[in-house]
């Protein structure tokens, strides 16, 4: 294991991957793009990850190319990680999953459907085309969904049967634990519930295997119970800003459903969904302050959810793809308060049923939920030592 501060800035300034090629990798559209899974021990994290050759050819200007640290494969699951030439880490690869090598009767690849998080998380983007995408003037401004699609990495619309096929064969082959639903968000006041219902009805059905759905807040707070009837397991809202002045700047077209809704709806879905299980994301370094982002977790935190804060990582192809990385020493000081108080609400992420803030892949925040605990066993035993001494 490392500690949380190195695996924060390693999550924060991302790795230049040297050697062999990336192997198995996240590139493009939605979610963790262009990252690849590794294994620090317990904790499997989402790092971003930049090829050496691209790096070289890169301007000081990129944030990658400051990037001090570097990966160095021994092997095809062996990885050493550099800071500086000095060697920091050495962490495992996760093997390509089997489920990846089937294909629908209708010859979709399944990895085209549904893919691997971490080691074992099954995500997929139900939608993978969004309304406000297509138009700078409404499109959040860091976001790639469509890119996959028009690289001919996915399809546009995952079908309830697809899914339920997929999951099925990720349990079955590669021991998935849990799976992820998200989607663009299309036309209608549902915001993409309604394909999530459908969706994660007919998974269920085909295989138990906790859910969670991810979609902008719906104008019906009906639709809470919906899901969770059709079988969601937890619920995610993603903010990704939580001042008002960055949304607008950042996000524009998102920033039309106002924070007002979206707490509103956050208090709603805790009702149906139980404190801990309803969560967003939110992208420290697009702008919001530090005392923004704490403040407004910490508030979050009280109504049980989880402020999931992870650093903002520029993706190619993107207006912010030349925009800095995440401060990782922020993030950490963040971090310090937030965990221990997701603890102490009693919705750390082992306590969730599925989703994001469970797998804590893409941020350290999971590694800080019991650093105060830690500290205070660590003292019991040396205060124990002690006493058998005298």
């Amino acid at each position: 294991m490392i500690s949380p501060q190195l695996l924060t800035r390693i999550q924060a300034q991302g790795v230049r991957w040297g050697g062999a090629g990336l192997g198995l990798n996240r590139t493009g559209g939605a979610g963790p793009t262009d990252h690849k899974a590794l294994d620090f021990g317990s904790q499997t994290s989402m790092v971003p990850v930049f090829e050496q050759p691209l790096v070289e050819l890169q301007t000081e200007a990129k944030p990658v190319a400051r990037s001090p640290f570097r990966a160095e494969p021994q092997s095809d699951a062996q990885v050493l990680i550099f800071e500086d030439d000095k060697p920091v880490a050495r962490v495992q690869a996760p093997a390509r999953p089997r489920f990846y090598d089937l294909t629908t009767a209708d010859g979709v690849p399944y990895w085209k459907i549904a893919t691997l998080h971490s080691k074992d998380v099954l995500a997929t983007t139900v939608l993978q085309t969004c309304v406000r995408y297509r138009n700078r003037e409404t499109s959040c401004q860091f976001c790639a969904i469509e890119e996959s699609l028009a690289a001919g990495k996915t399809i546009a619309h995952k079908t309830p049967q697809q899914l339920a096929e997929v999951a099925r064969a990720a349990v079955t082959l590669d021991g998935v634990q849990q799976m992820i639903l998200t989607t663009g968000t299309p036309k209608g006041g549902d915001r993409g519930a309604a394909v999530l219902e459908a969706s994660a009805r007919a998974i269920k059905a085909a295989v138990d295997i906790p859910l969670q759905a991810q979609c902008e807040p719906p104008d019906d707070d009906s639709w809470f119970q919906r899901l969770k009837d059709a079988g969601v397991d937890a619920l995610g809202m993603h903010l990704e800003a939580v001042s008002e002045r960055v949304r607008k700047q950042i996000m524009p077209g998102k920033a039309s459903v106002p924070l007002s809704r979206y707490l509103a709806a956050y208090d709603a879905a805790v009702a149906v969904f139980g404190a801990g299980n309803v969560s967003t994301y939110i992208l420290a370094g697009l702008g919001d302050t530090e005392e923004e982002i704490l403040t407004f977790s910490l508030d979050l935190v009280a109504r049980g959810v989880y402020p999931f804060v992870v650093p903002f990582v520029p993706v190619a192809g993107t207006p912010l793809e030349n925009a800095p990385m995440a401060d990782p020493a922020m993030l950490d000081r963040i971090f310090q308060t937030l965990g221990p108080a997701l603890r102490a609400r009693g919705i750390a992420s082992d306590s969730l049923s599925a989703g994001c803030a469970k797998c804590g892949a893409c941020s350290a925040l999971k590694s800080y939920e019991s650093q105060n605990q830690e500290s205070e066993n660590q003292e019991e035993q040396a205060d124990a030592k002690a006493a058998v001494c005298v």
